[in-house]
């Protein structure tokens, strides 16, 4: 195997270093919003947003006041995209069938998809607004029937975002709050004196976002590890370099730390590719960002065959990978680690951010690897249950019960079994021994 890297990002033991920065951080900051509540999260507030009002809670007559600021055709188009993402994850949801079987005869077996009863939905929007996030959380845990959704932004430019606002009402949110950050993701999970406390949190957000729900994941559940932006483009000589630069700083401009890969088999474009972006750069508005994230966590690889690029792409399991390829199905079929896959060149990560309607909170950090992206199951707890209705059957399991739970040692596991037998089967088994 034959792999050059035309350009390599930051060293891993560089982000390692900036990891571990970042979580110690978080810990201070979660361990400080669980000892003083309401007032540790007003001075996370101050500090970081800016922002401070006696209740960070929007009340009703708020969030009609926000909402009308919103002009006609964005609301049109906020509704347009929610509707998109609401009509997928119901063709999900609707595949998610209870069940209930009989395995022998009086043996009745089954499962319930139960909703989570509360979440906490982070949506960033500190640099940028993240419209689009709450659609992807709040309108998904709507369909997955909820009944309780909190919903978490932080201020833009010093006050609420009109279109966030009017995303996470339209979508389902029973309470907004104007919060951003670690003291967001804190107060929801741990709760305080005037947030309760949710059972799930989701939503993607920066480093710091991102530890906060790792370390409090086990209190409360978490969606993935959704951190900073990651993109991959995969692609040979059947597109052009504008094309390959255009996707990969579409994604770069998110944040400083946004991982952005070429992955190709053709020098030429690798090269090309290079000096694009170096133009592009040179008129993006958001090249402040951009140029930082390409510098330290920008990569061009290029490899010998399509075999090699699959196996690499596995290996990044980067979040979002476009696929620009003479067998963009092939990689399809083939790659089992990544967040989403985009195919061919008329589709793109921004379409998948934004309105197609596939969710766009997706793993990063290599747990592709692992899990899937947010999409209504995660709302979901698949619940098992077992009913005995016949004596026949109560005899015959337990039988095998009772043996089975000797064979380990359990002896008082075993009486559970025997008392069956003996109730329902008429077969007397002294306590103690095995049927």
């Amino acid at each position: 195997m034959t792999i050059e890297y035309l350009k390599r990002g930051k060293p891993e033991a560089d982000r390692a270093e900036d990891d571990a920065r970042t979580a110690a951080v978080v810990a201070a900051t979660l361990k400080d919003i669980e000892a003083r509540g309401d007032a540790a999260v007003r001075e996370l507030a101050v500090k970081f947003d800016k922002y401070d009002r006696e209740s960070y809670r929007l009340s009703e007559a708020e969030i009609e006041a926000i909402i009308a600021k919103v002009s006609p055709q964005e609301m049109a188009d906020i509704r347009f995209a929610q509707e998109q993402v609401r009509n997928f994850a119901q063709a999900q949801r609707d595949s998610m069938l209870d069940i209930e079987v009989e395995t022998l005869p009086g043996v009745i077996l089954g499962h319930k998809n139960i909703p989570v009863q509360s979440v906490g939905c982070y949506v960033p929007g500190g640099k940028f607004p993240m419209v689009a996030s709450a659609h992807m959380s709040v309108a998904t845990a709507s369909v997955a029937g909820v009944p309780r959704i909190i919903a978490c932004t932080p201020p833009f430019n010093g006050e609420p975002n009109p279109a966030v606002i009017a995303a996470m009402h339209i979508g389902g949110a029973h309470e907004i709050y104007v919060l951003g950050g670690i003291q967001a993701v804190g107060a929801m999970a741990i709760g305080t004196e005037t947030i309760a406390p949710v059972h799930l949190l989701v939503g993607p957000g920066n480093a710091f976002v991102a530890e906060a729900k790792r370390q409090l994941f086990g209190r409360v559940g978490i969606d993935l590890f959704a951190g900073p932006t990651e993109t991959m483009v995969i692609a040979d000589d059947t597109v052009d370099a504008e094309l390959c630069a255009t996707d990969l700083l579409g994604q770069a401009e998110h944040g400083y730390n946004s991982p952005a890969v070429l992955l190709t088999n053709s020098r030429k474009l690798a090269e090309e590719t290079l000096s694009e972006i170096d133009r592009i750069l040179d008129i993006l508005p958001t090249a402040g960002t951009a140029r930082v994230s390409w510098e330290d966590y920008g990569e061009v690889i290029l490899c010998d065959s399509y075999e090699e690029m699959l196996k690499v792409a596995d290996d990044y399991a980067s979040e979002h990978v476009q696929v620009m390829t003479d067998r963009d199905d092939w990689f399809l079929e083939n790659m089992t680690c990544y967040g989403a896959l985009f195919l061919g060149p008329r589709t793109n990560v921004a379409n998948g951010d934004k309105v197609i309607g596939t969710n766009h909170t997706l793993p990063t950090k290599k747990a592709g690897r692992y899990t899937g992206g947010l999409w209504v199951g995660k709302y979901l707890k698949t619940h098992s249950y077992q009913k005995v209705t016949t004596d026949e059957a109560a005899t015959l399991i337990g039988e095998y019960g009772s043996r089975l739970c000797m064979l380990e040692g359990f002896v008082g596991h075993a009486e559970q079994c025997n008392i069956r037998v003996r109730r329902y089967g008429g077969i007397n088994v002294p306590y103690g021994e095995g049927a």
